[in-house]
């Protein structure tokens, strides 16, 4: 296995590169002579590659290190109470590859074999992955999953179970978790030294990165984010809370409004669009959805001391209808003398979610590095 300062050296050339020899040893706080020492044997076994010259300021042009795109591909998998959606990705977690299949139920080895099935769906539009992470809703220790409640799962070992019918390594994460790991690793939060991520659709996500590093905590896969009272006036949840943020901001929650209002079946979309059309009732319902998206942004930039919030999931339409409902709301909720909040977006839904999975398996590879 590799020591702690190789695999210190393989993330941060995936992390931030390509990058210069010269920035790395600052990064890695080493001498170049010591640089030179660890990086040979990367470039020797492949894992690294020198891309063509660049000039840097006044110095010799200098040839930057990135990793290798052989190293992969790799599979994520982000699981839902009915789908199993999949990206296949290069090593910097750039999509190759998209499908999506049915659960035809909730059995373990019926959720295992639509992993595999997906897996060589996609394997048939490029090579076969070398690992495969998989992400879902609920508690898991990267193995086990202790408790999945779209699935209806407690005490399940996926990982091992999918190891064993793919033959290749795996790892089970929370969704929020992985999404967190793919932003800090090759999304907007590259660089960065803090950032919540909000997510909304189905259910309602939240997720931290702090300190450089991902927050995990035994209740990182609760769903604390669930029930934070956004709205007195607002509608109620499953579990009788009051204008809580699930209540404000799932999928299914806006259309039961609306449907109650318009006295017919509507879809999330249809709600969007009629909002978007100046459909008062419907306008009504988006904007204190908006408003409560807005207010949670807020609490969230000002609990975290952090002011990038990244925002994803499959219900972020919502945002993109509704978007300056959302920034007066944060303002509102902001002191006047504190940082303005910087939102990144993410509306690409269920594929940022498969991507997050495949950032777990990435991960997993560079921990296992010989």
């Amino acid at each position: 296995m590799s020591t702690d300062t190789e695999s210190a050296l393989a993330r941060t050339v995936l992390i931030h590169g390509p990058i210069s020899r010269a920035a790395l040893a600052v990064r890695m706080g080493m001498s170049p002579a010591s640089l030179t020492r660890l990086t040979k044997p990367f470039l020797d076994r492949g894992l690294f590659v020198e891309l063509d010259e660049v000039a840097e300021g006044v110095g010799r042009p200098s040839r930057p290190l990135d990793v290798s795109d052989a190293m992969g591909p790799f599979l994520g998998v982000k699981l839902t109470g009915g789908e199993a959606y999949a990206a296949l990705t290069d090593v910097h977690a750039r999509v190759l590859g998209e499908a999506v299949v049915p659960l035809p139920d909730h059995r373990p080895q019926s959720v295992v074999q639509a992993i595999v099935d997906v897996s060589a769906l996609l394997a048939d539009q490029a090579q076969a992955p070398t690992g495969i992470g998989i992400s879902l809703g609920g508690i898991t220790d990267g193995d086990q999953v202790a408790w999945a409640p779209f699935l209806e799962w407690e005490g399940v070992p996926l990982g091992a179970l999918v190891a064993q019918a793919a033959g290749v390594p795996t790892r089970v994460a929370n969704d929020l978790v992985a999404l967190a790991e793919a932003e800090r690793w090759f999304g907007v939060g590259r660089g960065l030294d803090g950032f919540a991520v909000i997510t909304i659709g189905a259910g309602v996500g939240y997720g931290l990165v702090a300190g450089g590093e991902v927050v995990r905590t035994p209740d990182a896969g609760v769903g604390l984010g669930g029930h934070i009272p956004l709205d007195p006036h607002g509608p109620l949840c499953q579990e009788g809370h009051r204008g809580c943020s699930q209540a404000m901001l799932t999928s299914g929650s806006i259309v039961a409004q609306a449907q109650t209002v318009l006295q017919r079946p509507v879809s999330y979309d249809e709600v969007l669009d009629l909002a978007a059309a100046g459909d008062p009732a419907a306008a009504a319902i988006v904007d204190a959805s908006a408003r409560a998206l807005g207010r949670f942004i807020a609490l969230a930039a000002n609990l975290t001391l952090y002011s990038d919030v990244v925002l994803g999931g499959e219900g972020m339409r919502l945002f993109a209808v509704a978007e300056q409902v959302v920034r007066d709301a944060v303002k509102q909720g902001r002191d006047a003398r504190a940082s303005e909040v910087r939102l990144h977006v993410d509306d690409s839904g269920f594929p940022a979610w498969a991507r997050g999975a495949a950032a777990v398996a990435i991960q997993d590879a560079f921990d296992r590095l010989p």
